[in-house]
């Protein structure tokens, strides 16, 4: 507690300004740039579950408004088309969320809400995607549950992520690199042989 390490999460998403250096998300600098015009090309996943979504609106909501954030793509031009896209977006969870499209958000479980926060801000395939202790809330199944989901999220999207954890089991197995923080300091930085070893 007390590394910076939700700091440095706010400061490349531009919630709080960088003391020193520099920002550089998808070859531009971006230290200057106001939150919600990076807010564009950064997704990100707090830990609390509730904290990613708006838990009035409907699942199939949530992710439609999602769908339009990040650079500009071509979306399907009907309703029906997008609607069925977004179906079966939801349907590569494997939660059975796609029978739940048309109700609130408050209904789900932490776990459900998780895992529908990680789909909306990985979908749009945002030059970093930030994880802070995004399953440090949930139990051991929902939590193993949302770590497959990242790995399949980044992998098969192509991104980058950066994760907070304290779970140092969790750290080695999924990151190809491991920086270790204190009091704001970098401490450790290891990849390749010297992570394995």
């Amino acid at each position: 507690n007390g590394a910076g390490k939700t700091t440095l999460l706010n400061a490349i998403a531009g919630s709080v300004p960088a003391a020193a250096g520099s920002i550089v998300l998808d070859g531009a600098e971006r230290s200057g740039e106001p939150e919600y015009r990076r807010s564009r090309i950064v997704g990100r996943v707090r830990q609390d579950p509730s904290a990613g979504t708006a838990p009035e609106m409907t699942v199939l909501d949530n992710l439609a408004l999602a769908s339009r954030k990040g650079p500009r793509r071509l979306l399907p031009a009907k309703p029906a088309a997008l609607r069925r896209e977004l179906i079966g977006r939801l349907a590569e969870l494997g939660m059975g969320l796609e029978d739940r499209a048309a109700e609130n958000v408050s209904r789900l479980s932490g776990g459900q809400r998780q895992a529908l926060a990680l789909l909306m801000a990985a979908m749009t395939r945002p030059a970093v995607l930030l994880l802070d202790e995004h399953t440090a809330a949930l139990d051991p199944r929902n939590a193993d549950i949302v770590t497959e989901l990242t790995r399949r999220f980044v992998r098969g999207y192509g991104l980058t992520a950066l994760m907070v954890t304290h779970d140092m089991r969790r750290a080695l197995a999924e990151g190809d690199r491991l920086v270790m923080t204190h009091e704001g300091t970098v401490v450790a930085d290891l990849s390749g042989p010297e992570k394995a070893g």
